[in-house]
């Protein structure tokens, strides 16, 4: 039979053997998902609908052996891996063509060590999963901001989120990690133990290798928080940006504002007449002692709001208060570059292609940093870009397949648009676009001892997907 109409997918199947394939199987505890298989099509999909590949194998894990023999059957084999936790990296990386996916998806206890106050989480939890249970205790740690977000790809490349300038980015409360590198080896990783992988892996982005569980630090959050949330019409910008930067200026470290622009919702909570209209917004939460109306106050009385959702509420619900606005199937592609300072030029900037957008969900968000994240010199660990007090991200979301071209195209060309400014430089392995630029964008002066490690800890590139750092190729 020709290989015309074959997968790229089955066309790699095809040329593995079947003895070698019924071997990983018979020694699996989970499921080994074959290209004919019913299943195949649900094991390959993932949340941004916009990616569609297609796997020789899909290796569904249920603990740590089983990473450990999809790891070695793939190194044998020759085959690419891409590894699958909560599927959310925007760039589809949980995926890959003719490749062999290690799914952790069906991983997920969390366990909270009250004393310690600290929680251990497998590989394929989500936010949600690890913000349900420390919450019991009154504790969480410093993550995302949508709750269905898987915590491993998040962490591993960063994760900013509502405790950040608090707590600091997601992977610097990690404690500890275990980890199954290329050679099929189990390894725990910590500031004590195998300390220079455990550098590399906050912010390698899996480029060394598939954590099957964290360890984080716990800090007093909630039950209960103050949240930001409030609409302005577009027109109000400049007056809302003033007062924003007037706010920024002197910011407690445990609340956060983003800032965004976006076209108001078809929403009851909205005035109808207002639908569809570009707009300003703020998010953001409070966690001190303090009264919201004396930390947010001058925020809102900056311009009259189209809408103030603000109010004291659940931290669960603050972290999942996003999640609707990102369901699955949705097709996504997001780019983010960071600011040295904020000016006059980046608010034009939102504004114009806010207005320029062809998908009405597409958002334009200035994230405020600064606080704990610089805190961490940024030798410290491999991700680089701590120095940036501002990151703007250019978020591209939209339904109809036939708009692909045009949504790429807006995204792109704003984030040019940005990088013409002086003040701005970098990326951000979790608003990745595609993984277009080149690694050392992430890692800055950190690349070459991330080349190091990857040469030392994958020196036959395994975890070679996109946006990995390669390793070094002797002459």
């Amino acid at each position: 039979m020709g290989t015309v109409d074959r997968t790229p997918g089955e066309e790699t199947f095809a040329r593995l053997s079947s003895e070698d394939v019924a071997s990983l199987a018979a020694d699996f505890a989970g499921e080994i998902v074959r290209p004919s298989d019913p299943t195949y099509n649900d094991s390959r999909e993932i949340w941004n609908g916009m990616v569609d590949r297609y796997p020789a194998l899909v290796a569904r894990c249920s603990g740590v052996a089983d990473v450990v023999a999809a790891v070695n059957f793939a190194r044998e084999q020759g085959l690419e891996v891409a590894v699958r936790s909560g599927g959310h990296n925007v760039a589809g990386t949980a995926v890959n063509d003719g490749g062999l996916v290690v799914d952790l998806s069906g991983m997920t206890a969390v366990r909270v060590d009250r004393e310690a106050e600290t929680v251990r989480a497998e590989g394929g939890a989500t936010l949600g999963d690890v913000d349900r249970e420390t919450q019991l205790f009154g504790l969480a740690t410093a993550l995302g901001a949508v709750s269905q977000t898987g915590i491993a790809g998040l962490t591993l490349n960063g994760g900013y989120g509502h405790c950040s300038r608090e707590y600091g980015l997601a992977l610097d409360n990690l404690v500890s990690v275990d980890v199954v590198t290329a050679d099929g080896r189990v390894r725990t990783a910590s500031r004590e133990r195998n300390a220079d992988l455990f550098w590399g892996l906050r912010g390698g982005g899996g480029a060394l290798g598939i954590v099957t569980s964290f360890e984080y630090e716990l800090h007093e959050v909630g039950p209960k928080v103050d949240a930001l949330f409030a609409w302005f019409h577009a027109d109000d910008a400049p007056a809302v940006m003033a007062r924003y930067r007037e706010w920024i200026a002197d910011a407690p470290r445990d609340a956060g504002v983003l800032v965004f622009t976006a076209h108001v919702p078809d929403l009851e909570e909205f005035p109808e007449a207002s639908w569809g209209e570009p707009a300003i917004a703020m998010l953001g939460s409070s966690r001190g002692d303090g009264d919201a109306d004396e930390v947010f106050g001058s925020l809102l009385e900056a311009a009259t709001p189209l809408v103030d959702l603000s109010g004291e509420m659940a931290y669960v619900d603050l972290q999942s208060m996003l999640d609707e606005d990102y369901p699955d199937g949705l097709r996504y592609y997001w780019k983010a570059i960071y600011l040295e300072e904020l000016d006059d030029a980046i608010v034009e900037l939102m504004l114009e292609y806010n207005e320029a957008a062809p998908s009405a969900l597409s958002t334009l968000d200035l994230w405020h940093l600064d606080g704990a994240v610089a805190d961490v010199p940024q030798e410290e660990t491999a991700f680089w870009h701590r120095d940036k007090p501002h990151m703007l991200t250019v978020e591209a979301n939209w339904e109809d397949p036939d708009q692909d071209d045009a949504n790429l195209e807006w995204a792109r060309e704003a984030i040019a648009a940005a990088e013409t400014l002086s003040i701005a430089s970098g990326r951000y392995g979790n608003f990745p676009g595609m993984y277009e630029e080149p690694a050392r964008a992430r890692y800055g002066d950190n690349y070459d001892r991330m080349v190091d490690l990857k040469t030392a800890y994958d020196p036959e590139n395994l975890f070679r997907l996109p946006g990995n750092v390669a390793p070094r190729v002797d002459d």
